[in-house]
């Protein structure tokens, strides 16, 4: 029987094939790994893109994505094109991409993004780094293409865009915002073009300084328009975005110098600039023009402030934003004319300042209507002020803690009129600086349409934010005092109508005592004059005895009808002014003259563009026919006799300034020389100013400095010496305009001068309308 045959060992696999089955499983492991890779980032994008459970946070939709909003700052321009300022945030005004230098073009592909026209969106190579960042806790492995970095400002991926849930958890939220960056950018890609997106870049970023975009950053560093900035300037700019705070030219000079001459280093890597270039622009210093713009800067900003009021209303009704919108906002003001009487204001002002300071010289300003000093004067004003509810806010009302930082003294800028200086001062001290200080507001207006041409407010709105044109209102005084005569010459009496210069009593009433109003001089002459010349004078007297006559009351509804809108009390010491008006006000009573008798509201605004230059709202002013042609027009005449009747306050116009065109005027004073107003009318420009203290306590003490003629008049002069002597301005010197139909009152009152007794007109003659009751006894 045959033995069996041992069993064969299996033959071994040979080396090469186990190594081809290992790599082959191996591979298979891999591409099953990377398809779950794929699909896994497949489903994380769409999770991320559709805020899966709201994990992720929101994403932009397609209408967010076609029209990215990034904050633009609103434009505020003057009648005649020039930029008066900007409302904004963000300061930030676009500029077109062939506004865009090629030298800051380059050096922001070679410095932040050299593959830009390769990729759509995302480098591969960042996308590495950044992963390989993120798992190995090291951030230096990162970075954005230009068109990320677009996407993560103009969509505020780490700040709008941040608020799903697991956003907040350290690396996992890292990678859902640096997804949601991709996602963006790839989206951007699609939509825009690599000129766009650049331009979008260029126009988005910050540069520090409150300066946004490339446009309001060369003119903050350099005063420049984009187009105009060298290459070393380009490479500064670009340079700063990565850290505005780190690399700022301002404050890190040498460190700005070296990040600068990194990025033309990068430049001449990517063969932007030679070697040559490189070597010269390098050695070059960084040569600033720095100027941060701020609403304290510029033409108008008193002004401006106003129409800000305005428009931020109307921006509430419509559904704007002044400060991110970048409307374009048409206002009525000419430049020239602001610039005229800024500096007409600036001019007036130092120089009574001047004279202000050598009259109280060593003595305190602040006094009452005896002359005595206010007593604690200082600690009450303080007591009014923001700082001092701040500080008992902050010290829970604890006085020793309060007056402890009220008395410390710091290193403050301190306005003087030979320029800003930092000074040491307590708050304290800088209140008592400050309330020594003259104030002043002045407005000019076309009285024909309403539109405001020039507007100051005060002597400096970085220090002194208060407007004195329609914030402020203090006493008129005698320039309240044509409302008066218009209500008499419509009640029918002639601007020649006779009255003697003697005292009016308004007898005692309940609650108040006889009243006998005294002259500007404290007496009465006891001659007759006639109404025009009365005006002319500003007489009391004959003031007193026409409101007599009328009747506060119906002075008052003048007063209404012609525009004053404060509170105005019918009371007998009304003709001369107690009732507290604006500058603004006034300026709309003495339009009225001008305009035939119609009323027109100031007007600051014609017209709002939006960002693409479409008309948004036109402004129209509002008007209304109060008086006639015929009384309008006797008053602007009455209000020339100022100028032009012997002893008119303010003939000086004419016999001081020269001026040889018709101009109707009128001063006023009140009680202590508190406060002191001129108002100027010509055919197409009427003009208010106010001249006086903070405070009505604090004030020149004679009329010698402090009457209106002395205080105010001067002002108005200035101004138009500059207006008239500017031909391009092309304001009018031609005569005032008379009525159409003839007048149905005698004018000319030149016959009846004298004051002699024989030589006054028959009262009822002269009064053919039947003015009110008038008797013998009354002439």
């Amino acid at each position: 029987m045959p033995t069996s045959s041992p069993a064969r060992r299996p033959k071994p696999t040979p080396l090469k094939t186990v190594r081809k089955g290992r790599f082959m499983a191996f591979t298979r492991t891999m591409w099953l790994l990377f398809g779950a890779g794929v699909v896994g980032l497949g489903l994380f994008v769409l999770a991320v893109s559709g805020n899966f459970l709201n994990l992720f946070g929101r994403m932009p939709n397609l209408k967010t994505l076609e029209n990215p909003r990034s904050e633009l700052a609103s434009e505020i321009y003057s009648a005649d094109g020039v930029l008066l300022g900007k409302y904004f945030r963000e300061n930030r005004t676009p500029v077109e991409f062939k506004d865009l230098p090629q030298n800051l073009i380059d050096a922001l592909i070679a410095t932040e993004d050299v593959r830009f026209e390769q990729h759509s969106g995302i480098d591969m190579k960042s996308v590495f780094r950044a992963v390989a960042g993120v798992a190995t806790f090291n951030h230096n492995g990162g970075g954005s293409t230009l068109t990320q970095q677009v996407a993560k400002v103009l969509f505020r991926t780490r700040g709008d865009l941040n608020d799903g849930t697991l956003n907040g958890t350290g690396k996992v939220g890292l990678l859902i915002t640096k997804a949601k960056e991709w996602i963006l950018a790839i989206r951007l890609e699609r939509n825009y073009t690599k000129r766009e997106i650049m331009r979008m870049y260029l126009n988005t970023v910050e540069y520090g300084s409150n300066s946004f975009g490339i446009n309001t950053a060369a003119k903050t560093f350099f005063n420049k328009k984009p187009k105009e900035l060298t290459t070393p300037e380009a490479a500064t700019l670009v340079g700063i975005v990565n850290a505005p705070g780190r690399f700022s030219p301002v404050a890190h000079p040498q460190r700005s110098k070296r990040r600068r001459n990194w990025v033309l280093r990068q430049m001449a890597k990517s063969h932007y600039i030679t070697a040559a270039e490189l070597a010269a622009d390098t050695a070059k210093p960084i040569v600033l023009h720095y100027s941060v713009e701020n609403p304290a800067k510029g033409l108008a900003p008193y002004f401006r402030a106003e129409v800000a009021k305005s428009l931020l209303a109307w921006a509430k009704e419509t559904d704007h934003d002044l400060y991110a919108d970048g409307l374009k906002i048409y206002t009525t003001i000419d430049s020239r004319m602001q610039a005229y009487a800024e500096k007409s204001v600036a001019e007036h002002l130092a120089l009574q300042q001047k004279w202000f300071t050598a009259h109280w010289k060593g003595q305190l300003p602040w006094r009452d209507e005896t002359g005595k000093v206010i007593p604690d004067f200082l600690n009450t004003a303080m007591r009014r002020t923001q700082r001092y509810k701040s500080l008992m806010n902050i010290y829970d009302g604890n006085r020793d803690s309060v007056n402890y930082y009220l008395h410390k003294k710091y290193k403050m800028p301190v306005f003087t009129w030979q320029g800003e200086k930092e000074m040491l001062m307590s708050p304290l001290d800088s209140l008592a600086y400050y309330k020594r200080y003259l104030q002043a507001g002045f407005m000019a207006m076309n009285p024909l349409n309403g539109q405001v041409k020039a507007w100051v407010g005060g002597p400096n709105y970085k220090f002194f934010k208060f407007d004195h044109v329609r914030q402020g209102k203090r006493q008129p005084g005698s320039t309240f005092k044509p409302i008066v005569y218009t209500a008499a010459i419509d009640q029918g009496f002639s601007p020649c109508y006779p009255r003697p210069d003697v005292a009016t009593t308004f007898p005692a009433v309940a609650g108040r005592e006889a009243y006998t109003p005294k002259n500007f001089e404290g007496g009465f002459t006891g001659r007759v004059f006639t109404l025009r010349q009365a005006l002319a004078r500003s007489m009391n007297s004959i003031t007193a005895w026409l409101v007599m006559k009328l009747t506060p009351e119906t002075v008052a509804t003048y007063a209404k009808r012609l525009g004053i809108t404060s509170p105005v009390d019918a009371v007998p010491s009304m003709g001369f002014g107690t009732s507290d008006c604006s500058i603004f006000e006034l300026c709309g009573v003495y339009s009225t003259f001008v305009n035939k008798g119609v009323w027109t509201a100031p007007i600051m605004v014609t017209r709002i563009e939006d960002k693409n230059g479409n008309v948004l709202r036109e402004f129209v002013p509002q008007t209304k026919e109060v008086l006639s042609e015929e009384t309008a027009y006797i008053m602007t005449n009455m209000l020339q006799a100022s100028t032009t009747e012997p002893g008119g306050t303010s003939t000086i116009l004419h016999t001081g300034f020269n001026f040889p065109y018709e101009i109707g005027a009128k001063t006023g004073t009140t009680s202590n020389y508190s406060d002191a107003w001129f108002m100027g009318i010509t055919p197409d420009l009427v003009c208010g100013m106010w001249v006086g203290g903070e405070d009505r306590s604090i004030h020149f003490r004679t009329g010698a400095y402090g009457q209106g003629a002395r205080l105010a008049l001067p002002l108005y002069g200035l101004f138009m010496q500059k207006v008239y002597k500017d031909k391009s301005i092309g304001i009018s010197t031609a005569p005032f305009p008379k009525p159409a139909a003839p007048l149905s009152i005698e004018i000319d009152c030149s016959k009846y001068y004298g004051g002699q007794r024989d030589t006054i007109p028959d009262a009822q003659k002269l009064n053919r309308r039947d003015p009110v009751d008038l008797s013998e006894e009354d002439i």
